[in-house]
């Protein structure tokens, strides 16, 4: 397995969907429901998110080949997305392209079951998350790094679902101190990562950059 592609995309993820930031989401959503509730959301999430991620991995390619998108200009567009994301958890504030608008927040709150919406679409998988699948399916080559691939977003999703199905224990430990370092320092990791894509992909589509 490609250690070192694995631990890219693996963070990419984990900082996008950020367990610890978006365990308070968890919990407002499922306030006053029990713990049964919970554990039920967390495994229909888990679902979920699996069934997502094999969609993305197996149509990503089809869908930028069916609008005539290089992979370079999609990761460039994406690292810029990621970029705004980023930059978002650093200052602590909420991307609306994840966590929506104030009346779509609204109408969250109304659900029965917040599993699917809004906590796999569009909070964990989302404009941000749905790139960053994308962008490194695209740069696989090899078995190592299909198995890297395949490794990373496991991971990432497994250490999520994790977070949500110890929501009741971890949330007497975690408060707003930690939720703000955690979300700074994500911040800084995808941060790092956007710059990464962006500047990656300027040298392939403008050369004389390089």
């Amino acid at each position: 397995m490609d250690q070192e592609f694995f631990l890219k995309i693996f963070a990419a993820l984990f900082a996008i969907m950020s367990p610890i930031a978006n365990l308070p989401v968890f919990l407002s959503l499922t306030a006053d429901r029990g713990p049964a509730f919970e554990r039920k959301v967390a495994f229909t999430l888990l679902i979920s998110l699996s069934i997502g991620a094999v969609f993305i991995g197996l149509s990503g390619d089809i869908v930028l080949k069916v609008f005539g998108i290089s992979l370079d200009a999609f990761r460039l567009a994406g690292g810029f997305l990621i970029l705004l994301i980023a930059l978002d958890l650093i200052r602590g504030q909420k991307t609306q392209a994840h966590h929506g608008t104030s009346s779509e927040k609204e109408h969250m709150k109304s659900q029965d079951n917040p599993a699917i919406y809004p906590l796999t679409v569009p909070i964990l998988l989302g404009p941000g998350s749905i790139s960053t699948m994308i962008i490194f399916r695209g740069q696989v080559s090899g078995l190592e790094q299909e198995i890297a691939y395949v490794a990373g977003v496991s991971a990432a999703i497994a250490l999520l679902v994790g977070t949500f199905f110890a929501a009741p224990f971890l949330s007497r430990f975690i408060g707003q101190t930690a939720n703000s370092v955690m979300s700074r320092l994500m911040g800084m990791i995808l941060a790092a990562i956007a710059m990464e894509m962006m500047a990656g992909s300027l040298k392939v589509l403008l050369p004389g950059l390089a």
